[in-house]
């Protein structure tokens, strides 16, 4: 297998790419260490053609002077579909270096889902169970950014875009025999949109799991989360390197005024006693106390308690379970839990009663809520009927 050093290779592979219906990739990544991911490593396949086997390769991206541009104009190239396994995190680390997306783009995950693999199917399955083949995983967690790599990742590393080809072309298959590429295109929007991957400090505290509802507490948990947020990513390392989110309940609880009272915490670790983090941790506290009354911030609705039709969740869940099994569609993508809660609490705000999945389960789901029909067993199925 070849791996690309230089920016001149790189474009040469990426004009053929451009010639072909599709093209598979796969990155390797580090980010314990990190705030962003690191991109340690790009791999790239092209189509089968027969009995000859598509050209596949490794692309170096930590060779000093060797440039991405190509990739991200491929990316561009609307001719040529983009297919990724799980891509959610080889989208962001694209987004943040470049601010580029793969289009059009294909989601092997979302695809099997949909053409009923079950629920966040793995690519070792998938591997399995269509391309009949296996993966030696010896290599799966190692370290991408040392130099040379060894044959084994580099085996390792092709394998993820090499058995993808199959996978694409028998997915894409199936959900041509199904009429069923919208539903798949539509759960793709959101890996395309900037706001699945923007995350912005004032917003950090939504993420930090509470059954506190005081505002004064809540404010001064978001001035804790907006400074760790700002910090993590201005120095690009990982948020619980600052401070996890148990000692940043812990302070907003015990609302630390001094350096004295902050090394009292039992949960901060050692380096946040002191300098800057002690520092930011401490104006932090002073400015959620300092907050006007009418300026302190409240629990969304989600996260307040739903009034629900415990009764009506339950037939809820058996009527996901039927429709999900009828159309040979992963529940979860369907619907999860909170949705079925919120839609017997009386909400419609829920994404499981549009697009698609309203034809597969909301509109049902909604006459079901008001009464307009009812579920029976018969033998091993669950029906539907009027009442």
């Amino acid at each position: 297998m070849k791996t690309i050093t230089t920016t001149e290779e790189l474009a040469a592979f990426c004009e053929k790419a451009k010639q072909e219906p599709y093209v598979t990739l796969d990155t390797e990544f580090l980010r314990e260490r990190t705030y962003w991911s690191k991109l340690c490593l790009v791999q790239m396949a092209l189509p089968n053609k027969g009995k000859q086997e598509g050209e596949a390769v490794l692309v170096d991206p930590l060779v000093k002077d060797l440039s991405l541009e190509p990739l991200y104009d491929l990316f561009r190239h609307q001719a040529t579909v983009k297919v990724f396994h799980a891509a959610r995190q080889d989208l962001e680390i694209f987004f943040i270096e470049a601010g580029v997306f793969p289009d059009p783009l294909f989601d092997t995950q979302i695809a099997a889902m949909v053409c009923g693999f079950g629920e966040q199917v793995g690519y070792e399955t998938l591997v399995k169970k269509i391309a009949r083949q296996s993966l030696d995983k010896t290599s799966r967690f190692t370290d991408w950014s040392r130099r040379p790599l060894t044959e084994a990742q580099a085996k390792y590393a092709i394998a993820d875009v090499t058995h993808l080809r199959v996978i694409y072309e028998f997915l894409s298959a199936e959900l041509q025999k199904s009429g069923r590429e919208a539903w798949v295109m539509e759960e793709e929007q959101i890996l395309l949109s900037p706001e699945t991957y923007i995350t912005r400090p004032e917003e950090a505290w939504m993420r930090v799991k509470t059954r506190t509802t005081s505002g004064r507490f809540l404010a001064i948990v978001r001035e804790l989360a907006r400074f760790r947020e700002g910090y993590a990513q201005n120095r690009n390392i990982p948020r619980s390197r600052i401070f996890k989110d148990d000692a940043l309940l812990e302070l907003a609880s015990t609302k630390p005024t001094s350096f004295e009272e902050l090394g009292k915490s039992r949960l901060l670790l050692r380096e946040a006693r002191r300098g800057e983090i002690a520092e930011g941790i401490l104006q932090a506290v002073k400015e959620g106390l300092e907050l006007p009354q009418d300026a302190l911030p409240k629990v969304s609705e989600a996260s307040t308690h739903l009034q629900v039709n415990t009764a009506l969740a339950d037939l809820l869940r058996v009527l996901l379970k039927a429709k999900s099994e009828e159309a040979g569609v992963a529940a979860k993508l369907i619907a999860n839990a909170s949705d079925l809660d919120r839609i017997a609490a009386g909400k419609r705000d829920v994404a499981a009663l549009t697009g698609w999945r309203h034809e597969v389960f909301g509109k049902d789901a909604l006459r079901l809520a008001q009464g307009e029909i009812a579920l029976t067993a018969k033998g091993g199925s669950v029906r539907v009927v009027g009442v």
